[in-house]
């Protein structure tokens, strides 16, 4: 778990906004996990099994979350950063635009940006084919960039994945 901890929650950070959230679905993630070991069969590496349990329990918060709650209450509890003010707005600009996009894209450009996850791994971890992760990086990444760049929020919805 120590090994794993670090990265689990800050995907879980980046995927729900909040820290409070990112907590309750490391921590679901890692009960999972260990409920669920004996299932592992070892087709893949353990830490792509492990970030799959974890987008999981990101998205049942997220399914979970109340609809009552606003952007702003989502990020009334900014990314812990080094203090420079100018890194401190680029990354509550970043987190916010973010927490705008599908999740589908959103898991994708955490996994790849800051877990440093490879395109093949993350179609694993996601369940994906590789052509599809590829595809919710790149509408993930405009998405993005309209929105930091003031555009009208018009996000595409997330493809279907099809079983290779």
């Amino acid at each position: 778990m120590e090994r794993h901890e670090r990265r689990i929650y800050n995907l879980a950070y980046r995927m729900l906004g909040r820290s409070e959230d990112a907590r309750d679905a490391t921590q679901d993630a890692f009960l999972s996990c260990f409920r669920h070991l004996g299932s592992f069969r070892g087709e893949s590496a353990f830490s792509t099994w492990l970030h799959r349990i974890a987008v999981n329990a990101c998205f049942d918060l997220l399914r979970k979350r109340s609809p009552a709650v606003s952007l702003e209450e989502q990020l009334s509890d900014p990314a812990p950063t080094p203090d420079h003010a100018d890194q401190t707005a680029v990354a509550t600009d970043v987190q916010r635009a973010l927490l705008k996009i599908p999740p589908e894209f959103r898991s994708a450009l955490v996994m790849h940006e800051v877990l440093d996850l490879p395109v093949e791994e993350i179609a694993e971890a996601l369940d994906v084919p590789i052509g599809t992760v590829k595809s919710r990086l790149h509408r993930g990444r405009v998405a993005l960039g309209r929105i930091l760049a003031g555009e009208p929020e018009e996000v595409p919805a997330p493809s279907k994945p099809q079983k290779p």
